[in-house]
This record gives structure tokens, C-alpha cells and sequence, in this order.
């Protein structure tokens, strides 16, 4: 109970601070994810070189901001109809880290390559989806659906973390991450659609509705959504032979530790409510 009750103060901190960000929009969340993306990076290459693994650091923390501002929402000019900013620096990144290994191969060029952009994919390029959510498709009606997925991570973690704690008995995962069991993913979707179905009520203020049927689907979502990302992380980390990403927070881990489920469960909001909700 004692772990439980630190787990969720650090978790409501958090989301407290998210709120403030959240709700200022833009001139708060462009610096916060900038902060947030450096962070978590400077985690994740101190994962690998721990290992000996090498990484195009600055290229990595220039494709990271150069991502991040091409996430900015409603950007006054395309590539091309229905494009995206996104995909031509992911390109560009791409081609110039291949320029450079065919340039200056030294040591395992292949494995250089292969880590970096993994980084960017995995922390700025999902990091963006943040921004891109909350202005979707508005900003007051972003506002709320950005919300909706920090919440119901947050709920999914504490509802994970009581349900494994007093019934856990069957492994989740148990090569990757042992302490995880069926019966918190369970909790943690319970969890997950309480905070939905709150959400929807809500929402329904705004003139948005969603069926039961909808909340349903939305939940398991964001809820299976919110668990792999975790245990994505935990499978970096076993791989990479470390407890934590960091100890940026203090008995909590790093940031990547915080930041692993809402690194999935944003993006595949965005593409919910872009795909299936505003349709």
C-alpha cells in the first residue's frame, strides 16, 4: 500500500503539471515537449552506451526539434494535399544518416543507424502526436480529447497496479516484465473505462457524443494501448540490462520510466478520434 500510495501522488504531481501545460496549449507545450524529447534522449543514449552502443547523438537531437516543429498543428503551408511535415524530415533524417555512415562508416555503421532512428521514432516522433492532438480538431474540443488518453493512463496504471497487487496471480509477460500480471491489465482497463465513460459525459457538453459501444472500444484503446507501451519500455530495459531509463525522478526511475504508456496511448487516441470519431 505504501508503493501504491507513492505511485499515485507522483502520478497525480505529474498530471497536475500535465494540466497546466495541456490547458495553456501551445506556448507551454512546445517547450515542454522540447525539455521532454532532450530528457528522454539523453536517457536513452546513456542506455546504450552503457552497452558500447554508439548513436548519432546530435543528429538525433536535430531531427528530434526539427520533428517536433513539423508537428506543429495547422502549419500554413503542405507538401503536398493531405501531407505532412513529419514524414519529409523522418525522410531527410533517413537519407542523411545513411550519407553519413557511407562517409564516415567507422565501427558497426548498420547498428548506428539502426539505433538513432529508433530514438526518433520513439520518443519525438510519437512526442508530436501531443501536439497534434491538441488541436484536434479544435482547441477546445482538443483540449478534452487530449485529456481523455493522460487520464485514462493514469487510471489504467493505478487500476493495474491494485488489481496485480491483491488478485495478480497469472503472468502478463512474464519474459519481459515478471511483475506484471493478467489481472492488473484487467484492472487497468476497469480503470481506463471509468475515466472514459466520465470523459464521454463530458464531452457530451461539447456536442460530442459516444455511444457505450464507442466508450467501450475507446477504453480497451487506450488501456492496451497505455500496457504495451510500458512493456516496450520494460523490454528495452531488460535488453538493455537496466532497472531504470534514469533517476530523474527519485525512487521512480527516469522519465522515460513516467512517460513509457502515454508514448502509445496518445497517438493511438489521435488516430481514434481523427479515424473512427470524426468521421
Amino acid at each position: 500500500m505504501s508503493s501504491l500510495r507513492s505511485r499515485t501522488l507522483s502520478a497525480l504531481v505529474a498530471l497536475a503539471v500535465l494540466w497546466v501545460v495541456v490547458w495553456a496549449g501551445l506556448p507551454l507545450m512546445i517547450p515542454a515537449v522540447l525539455v521532454v524529447s532532450y530528457l528522454a534522449l539523453g536517457e536513452y543514449v546513456g542506455l546504450l552506451r552503457r552497452h558500447d552502443i554508439d548513436v548519432r547523438r546530435n543528429s538525433l537531437l536535430l531531427f528530434a526539434v526539427l520533428i517536433l516543429a513539423a508537428s506543429y498543428p495547422n502549419l500554413p503551408i503542405v507538401p503536398w494535399i493531405g501531407g505532412s511535415w513529419r514524414e519529409v524530415v523522418l525522410t531527410v533524417a533517413v537519407g542523411y544518416l545513411l550519407i553519413v555512415e557511407v562517409i564516415q562508416p567507422g565501427e558497426r555503421p548498420l547498428e548506428r543507424i539502426v539505433y538513432t532512428l529508433f530514438g526518433l521514432l520513439y520518443i519525438p516522433w510519437l512526442l508530436g502526436y501531443f501536439l497534434l492532438l491538441r488541436y484536434t480538431p479544435d482547441g477546445q474540443l482538443g483540449l478534452g480529447y487530449l485529456l481523455m488518453p493522460l487520464l485514462a493512463s493514469f487510471a489504467s496504471d493505478v487500476g493495474g497496479f491494485f488489481f496485480g497487487s491483491l488478485l495478480g496471480k497469472r503472468p502478463l509477460a512474464p519474459d519481459i516484465s515478471p511483475s506484471k500480471t493478467l489481472e492488473g491489465a484487467i484492472g487497468g482497463l476497469v480503470g481506463s473505462f471509468l475515466v472514459v465513460l466520465l470523459g464521454g459525459l463530458w464531452l457530451t457538453r461539447l456536442s460530442v457524443t459516444l455511444d457505450p459501444w464507442m466508450e467501450l472500444l475507446f477504453s480497451v484503446l487506450v488501456s492496451s494501448s497505455a500496457q504495451l507501451g510500458d512493456l516496450t519500455e520494460s523490454l528495452i530495459k531488460r535488453t538493455l540490462d537496466a532497472k531504470d531509463s534514469g533517476n530523474f525522478l527519485p525512487g521512480h526511475g527516469g522519465i522515460l520510466d513516467r512517460l513509457d504508456s502515454l508514448l502509445f496511448a496518445v497517438p493511438a487516441t489521435y488516430f481514434f478520434i481523427t479515424l473512427v470519431v470524426a468521421r
